[in-house]
């Protein structure tokens, strides 16, 4: 009975302590395992931010989204998936990958640099046991053979042994280590881009804004719509330059199955860079930005900004603006709000614009077929009362709060509703006019700066050329061994690829063919 007790003793694993546990903790973080396991974790934790709206990118798009899923936008937003990329949990991730990638690199950098310094290893005794080998007879010295072997094997690390009685001798030959070179770089470059997309994160910035044909924007805070940047950026440091949108252009597919489709968005205008540049001609589409010293300015959207002019009673012009309508959905469907502080009481005007609006029967409401403005229409419904302005608390001009105000109504006690087009304007029971003075249309513009966009760019092109060398290049091993047996010298020949490859023995049949005309040319009086 003690005996079995001891024994069962004796099989229990003792407890590692906290030194012993933290470093079986840090080799398993570093294991190459671990970094390809976090590596697809963070491409599978980026879905979302390619899935659903980022705030960083298009706060509209977010609100539209959270309209749209009321019950499934509270449950996002606690996961942080409205900000995928600023969230906890992918930070974690990024930065454990990142630590894993260098823990995996130094060692391996280390038993690299030891290889590339060490000579070739001597020859196995038995060449049978490889993978390929082969074996002749010749007249030729022993050093003649090693020579000749030399020769046919070319480019490599090679040594030559010979013994001291000169009756043996070998060549040891190694080439490739450029393939586990291409590893270290390409890896190397993996963590390169991460620092250079983390640098561009904390030190960038970027913000969207609704610019109208006709305005100007400046490069300040405050005529931004969105606005987000790194942690380490300060929004004093923004580069002073201003545009003005003199046209925009927008094409649709006219016909075919996808019409409606965009085909051309081009915005033109001036710019100026700086508080007293030169004026400068620009012009942006998709995916050819405008760039301001370090700035890059894309056109993200396009949409529709009536022009509405409101009268008072007395005949006083208390709003002549264009107002952009968001669009909503691919015909252009857009959503707007006008505030009115200056009219006698405070007027607020909410509704939709369309931009080919087509009635698709009687009693039912307009809707937009086409997202070119071939037949504009503005609708709308008007409440008087406090638009909260007065208060000092910040806003969004997309969003009329009806909650101290009152709905106009008409005679009949139904909701007032303002329908106009181009040109048309409609009178309120009090004797305001709000008119659909003209149409035009307003630019999305995206301003953002990437400190250091380079580093991601260079570690790309660098992972793709070690990528290529870990692909391309074939590490072996050869040897050649001679040996004096009575007048002959007896030549084995094997070879070993470090990566298995169908066509070492063919190789080897061609080193055998060059030696043994190496050795014919030395024997040739």
């Amino acid at each position: 009975m003690s005996q079995k007790v001891s024994d069962s003793k004796r099989d229990v694993v003792p407890a590692l302590n906290r030194r012993e546990f933290a470093r079986w903790i840090w080799r398993q973080l570093t294991s190459m395992r671990t970094a390809l396991v976090l590596l697809l974790l963070l491409a599978v934790a980026a879905l979302p931010g390619s899935l659903v709206p980022q705030t960083g990118v298009d706060a509209r798009a977010v609100e539209a989204f959270k309209s749209r899923h009321p019950d499934l936008s509270p449950v996002l937003e606690v996961l942080g998936v409205f900000n995928v990329f600023g969230s906890p949990w992918f930070s974690a991730i990024y930065l454990l990958l990142m630590v894993s990638l260098i823990g995996c690199i130094v060692p391996r950098s280390m038993v690299y640099l030891r290889a590339v310094r060490a000579r070739p290893p001597k020859a196995p005794r038995r060449f049978e046991r490889m993978p390929a080998s082969g074996r002749f007879e010749t007249d030729a010295s022993v050093e003649d053979v090693l020579a000749a072997g030399r020769r046919a094997i070319g480019r490599g690390r090679i040594d030559v042994v010979t013994e001291p009685d000169g009756q043996s001798g070998e060549v040891r030959a190694e080439r490739g280590h450029l393939r586990e070179l291409g590893n270290l770089v390409f890896h190397i470059s993996v963590v390169v881009v991460l620092v250079g997309v983390a640098a561009g994160a904390l030190l960038g910035y970027r913000g969207a804004v609704i610019v109208t044909e006709g305005d100007r924007f400046s490069n300040v805070l405050t005529q931004y719509d969105d606005f987000s940047s790194g942690a380490s950026f300060d929004a004093n440091d923004l580069p002073p330059f201003s545009l003005e949108l003199d046209d925009l252009t927008a094409e649709f597919q006219l016909e075919g199955p996808q019409r409606g489709a965009p085909r051309l968005f081009e915005a033109e205008g001036t710019y100026r860079e700086g508080l007293d540049g030169p004026e400068q001609d620009y012009a942006i589409r998709v995916n050819h930005p405008l760039s301001v010293g370090s700035t890059d300015v894309f056109l993200v959207g396009q949409g529709y900004s009536p022009v509405i002019t409101v009268t008072d009673p007395e005949g006083n012009v208390v709003f002549d603006e264009a107002v952009p309508f968001l669009p909503s959905d691919g015909t252009y469907t857009s959503s707007g709000v006008v505030k009115i502080p200056d009219a006698p009481e405070q007027l607020g005007l909410t509704g939709f614009f369309l931009p080919t609006a087509v009635s698709p029967g009687e009693g039912q409401a307009s809707i937009s077929a086409f997202p070119g403005a071939a037949n504009p229409y503005l609708a709308m419904q008007a409440f008087t009362g406090d638009l909260g302005l007065d208060d000092g608390t910040a806003q969004s001009v997309f969003v009329l709060d009806t909650s101290d105000m009152t709905q106009v109504m008409n005679d009949a006690g139904d909701p007032f509703r303002i329908e106009l087009q181009p040109g048309q304007e409609t009178t309120l029971p009090d004797g305001t006019v709000v008119a659909f003075s003209e149409l035009r249309q307003f630019a999305r513009f995206q301003v953002s700066s990437s400190p250091l966009a380079v580093l991601p760019l260079g570690g790309v092109i660098a992972g793709l050329v070690g990528i290529s060398l870990s692909l391309f290049i074939r590490p072996r091993r050869t040897w050649v061994r001679a040996r004096r047996e009575d007048s002959r010298t007896v030549v084995e020949v094997a070879a070993l690829d470090r990566v298995p490859r169908d066509e070492l023995p063919d190789d080897l049949d061609e080193l055998l063919e060059r030696l043994r005309d190496a050795l014919d040319d030395r024997q040739t009086p």
